[in-house]
């Protein structure tokens, strides 16, 4: 095995990790471990986010695990894992029940349920998360909570299913996705 792809698996198990203590443990010090001190979390449509250990920390702690809701699936459409570079693409479900400032700040729970899809790009230094920048569709998400009306905007709203199924045509050619444990 080549040393670039051990370096490509270190950092898809670092990734993993990372993904396992948000939304898994819910443990804000197992996130940052994964992490280097000077990292920075970045939502990119609610420009939400911190900068530096103690700003991530009280970001993850005060707005990002307290705002995930009970019900939330991510499910995985594919990663790819380079030199220093993780990009991951999911769905993400949920139900609407508790205020999400780091995606919807200031939205009061709506009660409506939400399918949209998100992206993940990560940066590494030495083999920890140096900067993670996340995107998803904020007009269908806005849009299936009720709280835009434009058609206009709604065009994207079945996209998460048509990646879902276009994932499950290929789901034998490629590797699944395991958080670890």
């Amino acid at each position: 095995m080549t040393a670039a792809v051990l370096a490509r698996q270190m950092l898809r198990a670092q990734w993993h990790q990372h993904m396992y203590a948000q939304f898994e443990l819910k443990d804000v010090d197992a996130a940052l471990e994964t992490m280097i001190d000077n990292s920075h979390v970045f939502c990119v449509p609610s420009g939400r986010g911190a900068t530096g250990r103690e700003g991530v920390r009280e970001f993850y702690a005060k707005q990002f695990l307290p705002g995930i809701p009970r019900d939330l699936e991510l499910l995985p459409i594919s990663e790819i894992f380079a030199d220093e570079h993780v990009v991951a693409e999911y769905v993400m479900r949920f139900t609407h029940t508790l205020q999400m400032d780091w995606m919807l700040p200031g939205v009061p729970p709506t009660g409506r349920r939400a399918e949209l899809l998100l992206v993940a790009i990560a940066r590494f230094e030495n083999g920890r998360i140096a900067s993670e920048h996340v995107y998803w569709d904020a007009a269908s998400l806005l849009f299936q909570l009720r709280l835009v009306e434009s058609a206009a905007v709604a065009a994207g709203v079945k996209s998460a299913a048509k990646l879902l199924k276009r994932a499950a045509q290929n789901a034998l050619k490629a590797e699944p996705l395991t958080l670890l444990a």
